[in-house]
């Protein structure tokens, strides 16, 4: 042991010697675990026998053998049934006679971690104390001197029970101290409110699960600690709970937005009904990834009910458009040419439909890139008002702090841009359209497209988002409220409509990511076989004052990587010279000492294998990109 240790001990064992009682501690092994001199003195014991780690059997034995417990026929078969009635410690207290003649008394404890601790006391001048008096005594009753007996007995057994009481009490008051600890570390919050609904127990953590709401609130009434419209909302499963039933339900926090799962369990400790215990967890991230994979499920499923379909039409289509050009070629009436022309317009704008339609079924991956807001929105902003006709006045109103975030920028972007474009059509020819943008407490990012139409219809309201319902005859093909709906449910996020006083309103939330901060590297190697697409990346790398190394394949790059320490970031688009892929140099790069940073470019489509295995291992960027989409992709792969 430590010398720290060894002093510690070496005072504890000074400390029991100095007591006039024999005491004793085996552990949980029933081995010796520290004695008094007292010990030793009292049953006149050899060290060996007082040194910690004796077995308790040995003790038993030797004390046995010189006739401690009197004569006995089997010697082995009683010290058994000692250490047999020692692994099922019992708190006891008795009195006995030494073959010595000694009067003992015996006081054992169980202890909280296994073994027990026993005191010996020798009472036997109390005893002779007593015979003295019940002598000497002769006019006092004999009953008298029986009770002031069984009064000195009762009083000592009750000093070791309220010993062992106060064990006991010491006991469930450490556990009590670790399951709060314990309750409270949680991220949840648990409660325990009486038939009053009034708060008995909470592990503090409310305003965790609901930010705003106060922390300390025993005491108080449900109504006031979760205000009143989460109170409402939980009200009906409470009046449940009082009744006995139990229930697990989710709300959203208004003042949060946070999406809140709770489990309300009548109490039954007493036999009846006397309160409701309440776990309360905050699931926002987990309903978000819930409803992008039911998105996503219903996309596979309206994939292959629209694909035979669609496979068929678009074959109709080519037949359509060849006969049509053919008959155009032919010496025809005049009437025939405008017959010819609407028809072949009519089978493109079934092409168009088929484009969409695929656009819904097959969908599009989200791919998170950190975007910085203000400019994401100056630039939305441009492009929005770029599809204006005059005399229409787009503002735009950024209630978002300066921040980096983690979303889809294109996906974004085309659905407001979309928005955008249906409020342009609903308040031609001299609306007005606000294009907001706003963060919804740390848990969504919000964007909303209002404009001065005549806002929604009820029917609108109802079934806008589905697939082609349109509200423009035959100049709408009923998609583009339904795609934005499909990208954002994909993203993990919520589209509602509704209208305001000046017109209708859609809006848009999106999971609120902060992108984490990645630092420039000191040196990128450049692998690209293209000479023209070398130069103008090598130029967007530059112009950020970011050192370039430049290979065309991926052995050149493997070479430069293995010879200068400097490189900390890899640039390779899929397709290079040589054998090896960029997938091949990632791979490679990746079991060296130091694995390497890598982020692949490429213009093969997402259904080249090459492109799906390079997705499967980090990020890629698609061709064509610009310098922001470029920096965006490095930053998230630094930050992986």
């Amino acid at each position: 042991m430590s010398d720290a240790t060894y002093a510690i001990h070496a005072m504890t064992v000074s400390g029991l010697n100095l007591i006039q009682q024999a005491l004793s501690i085996f552990d949980s092994d029933l081995r010796l675990a520290v004695s008094n001199r007292r010990m030793q003195e009292l049953f006149d014991l050899p060290d060996e026998l007082v040194t910690p780690g004796v077995a308790f059997e040995e003790v038993i034995r030797y004390l046995a053998t010189r006739g401690e417990y009197g004569p006995l026929d089997d010697l082995e078969g009683f010290v058994a049934t000692r250490v047999e009635q020692a692994r099922t410690f019992a708190p006891h207290y008795m009195e006995r006679t030494r073959a010595n003649g000694r009067i003992i008394a015996v006081e054992g404890n169980p202890l909280p971690g296994g073994g027990w601790i026993t005191v010996y006391t020798d009472i036997t001048q109390t005893k002779r104390q007593e015979a003295l008096l019940r002598a000497r005594s002769e006019e006092l009753h004999d009953q008298v001197l029986s009770y002031a007996e069984d009064l000195s007995a009762a009083n000592r057994e009750l000093a070791a029970t309220n010993a062992a009481l106060e064990e006991a009490t010491a006991r469930v008051t450490a556990a009590e101290a670790r399951i709060r600890l314990t309750t409270e570390m949680m991220p949840a919050h648990i409660a325990h409110v009486g038939l009053d609904q009034r708060y008995t127990y909470s592990n503090r953590q409310l305003s965790w699960v609901m930010p705003g709401r106060p922390k300390e609130i025993l005491g108080l009434h449900m109504r006031e600690a979760l205000g009143t419209s989460t109170y409402a909302k939980v009200r009906p499963y409470l009046d449940e709970a009082l009744q006995g039933k139990a229930s697990a339900f989710e709300i959203t926090h208004d003042a949060s937005s946070r999406r809140l799962r709770v489990a309300f369990t009548p109490d039954l400790s007493t036999g009846q009904i006397s309160g409701v215990n309440i776990l309360s967890m905050d699931v926002t991230e987990e309903t978000q990834a819930r409803v992008a994979l039911q998105q996503s499920k219903k996309r596979e499923m309206a994939a292959q009910l629209t694909s035979g379909l669609a496979h068929d039409f678009s074959n109709l289509l080519t037949i359509i458009l060849g006969m049509q050009f053919k008959l155009a070629r032919m010496p025809l009436p005049p009437e025939a040419e405008d017959l010819i022309n609407a028809t072949i317009n009519a089978a493109k704008r079934g092409g168009v439909l088929l484009d969409k339609i695929a656009g819904i079924t097959a969908g599009r991956e989200v791919h998170l890139l950190p975007v910085k807001m203000q400019d994401f929105l100056r630039d939305l902003g441009t492009l929005a008002r770029s599809a204006l006709p005059e005399g229409m006045d787009l503002t735009v109103q950024d209630d978002l702090e300066d921040c980096t975030l983690l979303l889809d920028a294109g996906l974004l972007q085309d659905a407001a841009l979309n928005l955008v474009l249906n409020a342009r059509d609903a308040s031609a020819p001299h609306g007005r359209i606000t294009l907001r943008l706003r963060a919804i407490a740390d848990t969504w990012v919000e964007l909303s497209v209002s404009d001065t139409g005549p806002g929604f219809s009820e029917a609108a309201l109802t079934h806008a988002l589905d697939p082609f319902y349109t509200t423009k005859g035959g100049e709408g093909s009923g998609l583009g409220l339904s795609m934005v709906y499909d990208m954002t449910k994909t993203a993990g996020g919520t589209v509602t409509l509704g209208n305001t006083s000046q017109g209708g309103r859609v809006t848009i939330r999106l999971p609120y990511r902060a992108a984490p901060v990645a630092k420039a590297p000191r040196m990128v190697l450049l692998a690209e076989d293209s000479p023209d697409i070398r130069a103008v990346v090598r130029d967007m790398l530059t112009s950020e004052g970011i050192p370039v190394i430049e290979a065309t394949s991926a052995e050149e790059a493997l070479a430069l990587a293995a010879q200068l320490s400097e490189i900390d970031f890899v640039l390779s688009d899929i397709s290079l010279a040589g054998t090896m892929t960029g997938v091949d140099l990632r791979a490679a790069l990746m079991h060296l000492d130091t694995p390497t940073p890598v982020t692949l470019m490429t213009s093969l489509p997402e259904t080249h294998p090459l492109h799906a295995a390079a997705r499967d291992g980090g990020t890629v960027l698609k061709k064509p990109f610009d310098q922001r989409m470029l920096t965006a992709a490095m930053a998230q792969e630094m930050t992986r």
